[in-house]
């Protein structure tokens, strides 16, 4: 008797991934979706920034910042730069143009740092954000935007 290599076969992450479409309607239904593909493909950046985007959309930010924290080890990794993001200089990642990795990796810091900032480690978000802004000084993210409703949000803050 044959076996059909299929039930043998890993399930396909992105498959298990369509189920978390229904986020607002089904978070239930959509956050195990989510558990399955990166039960499925931990190691799968479309994986990973899928399950920080759900994480983020929900309004979870504190779930969403490992994700994208995984998302910048990996686009550094991709880079043959250094995994902890404290440690990218200045230049070691060329914007001009902005290729994918390039994109990935600055895209992935922001969104580390806009976590970071939101559930209230403001200092560690914002230097993540300085680094990005540091790397990219072309700021094609908007990252001085950013940091500047986070400062002007401290300094209201400090004033009530």
């Amino acid at each position: 008797m044959i076996l059909d290599d299929a039930f043998d076969a890993p399930p396909d992450p992105f498959a298990l991934l369509e189920g978390a479409r229904a986020a607002l309607s089904e978070p239930e239904r959509s956050e195990a979706a989510v558990l399955a593909a990166l039960q499925a493909a931990p190691n799968d950046r479309d994986v990973r920034m899928g399950a920080y985007k759900f994480y983020f959309y929900s309004n979870r930010l504190s779930e969403a910042a490992p994700h994208a924290a995984w998302c910048v080890r990996d686009g550094a990794r991709a880079l043959g730069l250094p995994e902890d993001w404290r440690r990218l200089a200045p230049g070691s990642v060329d914007c001009t143009g902005f290729p994918k990795p390039q994109r990935f990796l600055v895209q992935s810091l922001v969104a580390f740092g806009w976590c970071r900032a939101r559930i209230g480690e403001v200092e560690e978000g914002l230097a993540a954000l300085a680094k990005a802004i540091e790397i990219d000084p072309t700021d094609g993210f908007g990252v001085k935007r950013i940091v500047e409703v986070i400062e002007r949000a401290l300094a209201a803050a400090e004033d009530d």
